[in-house]
């Protein structure tokens, strides 16, 4: 797997234990190209649930870790199988250099250009613009003209009636968690509202989409 593979859409999936994140897994099958997969460290029992998401469809798809805010998290992270990293905050260039070291995107966040540079200067793979809605939609496309084309990800507050204008605004990705289910139907295990609600979203995002995919 390879940055240029990575699917314009991150599922961040927060709070869930195994069997919830298990049930949404079975709503995705055959979609690989179009997500990718965030387990928040700040789930239950995260490590064991990341190790049996990983072992049954790690090799379909983008599987990683998010909430990662320090070298630990890191190394515990891809200890467990991680692919890919995510964090709320600029992570330094120790944890970068880690994650180069064993062949694990990273994507920390940033928000001003002098972070969103730095981070790429220590060898970010993606930047997390977040929370991306405290932002004007042109704030991406406008930190491009001095810096050049950027991969960048807009994170916080994304859901099916925004992702497409972020992505035509300058972002390469966008993370969506409570904007893509409903919790209490993950909760009460209704596989078929979840079925639901993802095709709501395919429908109005991903018939777009790919016209803008750069």
């Amino acid at each position: 797997m390879n940055k240029k593979t990575f699917p314009k859409v991150t599922i961040i999936m927060r709070g869930y234990n195994y069997q919830q994140v298990n049930l949404i897994m079975e709503t995705l099958e055959g979609k690989e190209e179009q997500f990718a997969i965030e387990i928040t460290l700040n789930s239950p029992d995260v490590f064991e649930t990341l190790q049996k998401i990983i072992k049954q469809y790690g090799e379909k798809f983008w599987i990683g870790a998010g909430t990662v805010l320090n070298l630990q998290n890191a190394k515990d992270a891809v200890e467990a199988g991680a692919q890919f990293i995510l964090s709320p905050v600029m992570l330094s260039k120790e944890v970068l250099d880690y994650c180069k070291q064993k062949n694990v995107m990273s994507v920390p966040a940033g928000m001003t250009p002098t972070e969103v540079y730095t981070l790429f200067q220590n060898g970010a793979d993606v930047v997390k613009l977040f929370p991306a809605t405290s932002l004007d939609r042109g704030h991406f496309k406008a930190m491009q003209g001095p810096l050049g084309e950027l991969s960048l990800m807009a994170v916080g507050g994304i859901n099916a009636g925004n992702a497409n204008d972020f992505l035509n605004k300058g972002a390469s990705y966008v993370g969506i968690g409570s904007g893509i289910f409903e919790k209490e139907d993950v909760l009460n295990n209704d596989k078929e509202a979840v079925k639901k609600s993802l095709a709501v979203f395919e429908e109005t995002v991903f018939g777009t989409t790919k016209e803008v995919a750069r």
